[in-house]
Formats: structure tokens, C-alpha cells, sequence
């Protein structure tokens, strides 16, 4: 895996895809107002006149660029750390079938003692599930 940084705006990160090029695993930046060209080299969409393009791909921006709306219309998580004030920038998921949010949905699973225990106790604490089954 390879960092690459922008000066003080962006890092992305890169990792080799199945054929052995490198593609992009995310992006993190220290503000949500990064520039055009910076959005292009963390995430490989260019942004021309006519939106967001990625090779024969355009994706409309027809309120202007910005790097969060450039991210809501190409389906890209952002997820900012206000402690640290660092965003992440997902990859994109034009087809719908990536998380386009860090927010889990509410789940409701006993505890060791029987006891309902919610998922949304822990809002607005990092969580990580973790998932078992025996078969």
C-alpha cells in the first residue's frame, strides 16, 4: 500500500486491484473544501464542465463543485473525525450497493443475561461488530 500526500489538504491511499494496477481504497482530508484537482488525484474523478468524469463516465454536477457534493453525487461515504477534524472519502458507488453512510441501523440483540441490549446505546462512540456463526 501506497500514501500519497497533498500538502496540507489530502491523503490518499492506494491499493493494487485484481490486475495487479493500483486503485483507490480512499481518501482522507484535513477539510471537506479541497480543490477540484486535489479531489481528482485522491479520487480519479476529474472535474469538467460537464460534472464528474472518470474515464467514459460523467456524473452532472449541475449545483457547481464542491467535494462533498462532488462525493453525495458520485455515492461516497464521507465520514469526518471531529476529534482529529479529518474526513474519509469512500469510493464511489454509483450502483447503490455500497454503505453511503457510517451509520449503522438499529439492531436489537439479547445479552449474555438476557437483557435487550440496542446498538443505538452506542451512538456517537466508534464500534466495531464483530459477527460469529458456527456453520
Amino acid at each position: 500500500m501506497q500514501a500519497f500526500c497533498y500538502p496540507g489538504t489530502v491523503i490518499a491511499r492506494h491499493l493494487p486491484d485484481h490486475t495487479g494496477s493500483e486503485s483507490l481504497l480512499n481518501v482522507i482530508a484535513q477539510t471537506l473544501e479541497i480543490s477540484a484537482d486535489d479531489f481528482a488525484s485522491g479520487t480519479g474523478w476529474d472535474i469538467k464542465p460537464e460534472g464528474a468524469c472518470k474515464g467514459e463516465v460523467c456524473v452532472p454536477l449541475p449545483d457547481g463543485y464542491s467535494a462533498a457534493y462532488a462525493a453525495d453525487r458520485l455515492g461516497m461515504a464521507v465520514v469526518t473525525d471531529d476529534a482529529s477534524g479529518l474526513s474519509a472519502f469512500g469510493p464511489e458507488s454509483l450502483n447503490g450497493r455500497a454503505l453511503v453512510t457510517a451509520e449503522a441501523p438499529e439492531f436489537v440483540l439479547p445479552d449474555l443475561d438476557g437483557n435487550d441490549f440496542r446498538l443505538s446505546s452506542l451512538r456517537g462512540k466508534k464500534v466495531v461488530v464483530v459477527a460469529w456463526a458456527p456453520y
